[in-house]
C-alpha cells in the first residue's frame, strides 16, 4: 500500500510539461519545468513595496486583464504571484519560478518586470489577450523556472507612414503586438519626397502642403497617376498619445526626419530651400516612387536653421535618446552647380579625396552640424549607413542597410551599429519566391521567376540571420542591435501592412533576443503553430499563414 503515493508522484511527474510543450516567442534563454500546475483564478496578485510606479501599473493592468478573462476578480493580497524587486538583475532581465503553491517574479525595474509579464501570458490560454470573460479555459501556469534577458539591448521595427499614411490606430495595433514579442524600438519614418507627416509649429506649410500629393503611381508603373489626392499627418497630439501608449508597452519611438534628400515634400511646402536652377519649378510632392534628384541647398544658411528648427521641435516632442536624421540615397548634381553649394565647399576648403566628392563631405558637413545640434539637445543620431562616406564624427550610430557591409565596417572603426541589411531585414520584400501568388511587392518591379528567390525574405531566411557573422571579436559590442524595416510604397492598407509584418517580425524576435543556441526553425514553427499565431488571431491581426 506504501508503493501507492509514489507511483502517483511518478505519474504526475510523467505527465508534467516538457520544455519544448511551452510555445514562448522568443524563447527565454533559460526553461526548465517540473510537475503541478498554479491555478490563478482569483489568485492574489502582490507587488514588492520597493517596486517603481510603472512596474506596479503594468502588474495592475495585468491582474486585471486576468480577472477580466478569468471571470475572477485577482486580489492584490494573498497567496499566488508576487513581484519582487532584485536589483542585482540587470535592467531587461527578468526571473520566473512557478510552483503549485505559488510563483514569484524577480526584475530590477519596468523593463523587467513587464517582459515577465509577457512570458506569464504566453503561458496562459491565448484568451489573456481577449477583451471577453472566457472562464471555462484552463487557467493554469505551468511549475517552472525561467531565467531570461535579451541579446541585443535595441529590438527595432521600422514602419514607413510617408509613401502611405497609417492612422495612430494601425500604429498602436503595431505597438500591441511588438510589446507581445519583446521588441522596444519603433523607427517611425515621417518624411520624404511623397509626404511629410508630422506638424511642425514653425513651418505650417509642412502638413498643409507638404503632406499632400495630387494622386499615386499605379503599381509599378511610373508613368500612370490614379489622380486622387491623397495624404495624412499626425499633429503633436497625437504623436504625444503615441509615445504614451508605446512607452507604457516598453517602447521607445525613434522618429526619422530623412535629410539632406529625400525632401521634395518640404521644398514643394518652401521652395526657397532648393538650389538655384533646380527642375521643375514649382516644386510638388511627388506622385511616383523612387528618389527625387532635387534636394536641400545645403550651402544656405537659410536652409540649415530650417533643419536645426524642425529637429529641434521633434527633439522637444519625442523623450527616447535617438533621433534618426536619414542620410541615405542623397543625389549631389544639384550642389555641383548650385552657387551657394560650391561657396559652402570653397569656404570648409572640402576638397575631392580618397575617393570621396567634395560634394559628399558637404553632406559629412551637415550630418555633422546636426548632430553637434542634437547633442546640445542630449540627443544621439542615427544614420544610414552613407553617412560613413567621408568622414563621420564621434558618437554617431550608423544603420546598416545596404547589406552588412556597412555595419562590418563602421563597427571595426568605432561606431555603434543597428543591422538591417536588405538581405535579410526588408519586409517589403516578397515573402515566398512566387511572384505569381504573394500580392504586388517591390520585389514585382524587378524580380524575374528565376531570380525572385535569392530577394524574397522567407520566414527561415530572416529567423536565420546572425548579426555577429564578420565583425571581429573585439567590435561585436558595438552591434547594438537588430531592425526589420517596412517602406510602404506598394503597402495601402492595414491588412496588407499586417501581411508584410506577421509573422516574419516574430522571427526577428527571436534573431533579437535569443542566444544562437536557443535559436531551432523546427522549435519556432511549432511555437508559431500551437501559440504564437493564435495570440495574433486574439489581437485582431492580419497575417500570412505558415506553409
Amino acid at each position: 500500500m506504501k508503493k501507492a503515493p509514489l507511483i502517483l508522484a511518478l505519474l504526475l511527474c510523467a505527465c508534467a510539461p516538457k520544455a519544448a510543450d511551452l510555445h514562448i516567442v522568443p524563447a527565454p534563454q533559460s526553461i526548465t519545468t517540473s510537475c503541478g500546475s498554479l491555478d490563478v483564478r482569483g489568485t492574489g496578485i502582490n507587488c514588492d513595496k520597493s517596486m517603481d510606479a510603472r512596474s506596479v501599473c503594468a502588474v495592475q493592468q495585468f491582474a486585471e486583464q486576468l480577472s477580466l478573462v478569468c471571470g475572477t476578480e485577482c486580489k492584490p493580497s494573498g497567496k499566488g504571484i508576487s513581484f519582487v524587486q532584485d536589483d542585482t538583475m540587470t535592467p531587461e532581465a527578468y526571473a520566473i519560478s512557478v510552483r503549485s503553491s505559488g510563483a514569484e517574479v524577480r526584475a530590477s525595474g519596468f523593463p523587467g518586470f513587464f517582459y515577465a509579464i509577457q512570458t506569464l501570458k504566453q503561458l496562459l490560454p491565448v484568451q489573456i489577450y481577449g477583451r471577453e470573460p472566457a472562464p471555462d479555459a484552463a487557467w493554469k501556469l505551468p511549475c517552472c523556472e525561467i531565467s531570461d534577458a535579451p541579446r541585443f539591448a535595441y529590438r527595432g521595427l521600422m514602419l514607413d507612414c510617408c509613401r502611405h499614411f497609417f492612422s495612430v490606430d494601425e500604429i498602436k495595433k503595431v505597438l500591441d503586438a511588438m510589446s507581445v514579442f519583446k521588441l522596444n524600438r519603433l523607427h517611425w519614418h515621417l518624411s520624404e519626397d511623397q509626404g511629410w507627416r508630422i506638424q511642425i509649429d514653425k513651418y505650417p506649410r509642412l502638413t498643409e502642403v507638404g503632406a499632400w500629393r495630387d494622386g499615386t503611381m499605379v503599381g509599378g508603373d511610373w508613368n500612370t497617376n490614379d489622380g486622387i489626392r491623397y495624404g495624412g499627418y499626425y499633429t503633436k497630439d497625437q504623436i504625444r498619445d503615441v509615445i504614451g501608449y508605446a512607452a507604457e508597452r516598453g517602447i521607445t519611438i525613434v522618429p526619422e526626419i530623412d535629410l539632406p534628400g529625400h525632401m521634395q515634400a518640404a521644398l514643394a511646402s518652401y521652395p526657397e530651400l532648393g538650389c538655384k536652377g533646380s527642375q521643375p519649378q514649382p516644386y510638388k510632392v511627388w506622385t511616383i516612387w523612387g528618389v527625387s534628384r532635387q534636394v536641400l541647398n545645403v550651402g544656405s544658411e537659410k536652409t540649415m536653421r530650417f533643419l536645426e528648427d524642425v529637429l529641434g521641435e521633434v527633439a522637444d516632442l519625442f523623450p527616447g535618446e535617438y533621433i534618426h536624421i536619414g542620410g541615405d540615397e542623397c543625389p549631389r548634381d544639384e550642389w555641383k552647380s548650385d552657387p551657394a553649394c560650391q561657396a559652402k565647399i570653397r569656404e570648409l576648403g572640402l576638397k575631392d579625396a580618397d575617393g570621396v566628392s567634395a560634394e559628399a563631405r558637404l553632406q559629412n558637413y551637415v550630418t555633422a552640424r546636426m548632430q553637434s545640434f542634437l547633442a546640445a539637445k542630449g540627443k544621439k543620431i542615427i544614420g544610414w549607413d552613407e553617412i560613413l562616406e567621408g568622414e563621420l564624427a564621434e558618437g554617431a550610430t550608423v544603420m546598416s542597410w545596404r547589406g552588412t557591409k556597412g555595419g562590418i565596417k563602421a563597427a571595426g572603426m568605432g561606431y555603434d551599429v543597428i543591422m538591417s541589411p536588405t538581405t535579410y531585414c526588408y519586409l517589403d520584400y516578397i515573402q515566398a519566391p512566387d511572384l505569381e501568388n504573394e500580392p504586388f511587392s517591390i520585389t514585382h518591379q524587378w524580380a524575374t521567376p528565376e531570380t525572385v528567390g535569392k530577394s524574397a525574405i522567407t520566414l527561415e531566411k530572416l529567423y536565420g540571420y546572425e548579426p555577429l557573422d564578420e565583425i571581429p571579436a573585439d567590435a561585436q559590442h558595438h552591434i547594438l542591435g537588430v531592425q526589420c524595416n517596412l517602406w510602404t510604397e506598394y503597402i495601402a492598407e492595414p491588412s496588407y501592412l499586417e501581411y508584410m509584418l506577421f509573422p516574419r517580425v516574430l522571427a526577428l524576435s527571436e534573431v533579437q533576443w535569443c542566444a544562437p543556441d536557443r535559436k531551432d526553425f523546427a522549435r519556432f514553427k511549432a511555437d508559431l503553430a500551437n501559440h504564437a499565431l493564435p495570440v495574433l488571431d486574439e489581437l485582431g491581426m492580419n497575417y500570412r499563414k505558415l506553409d
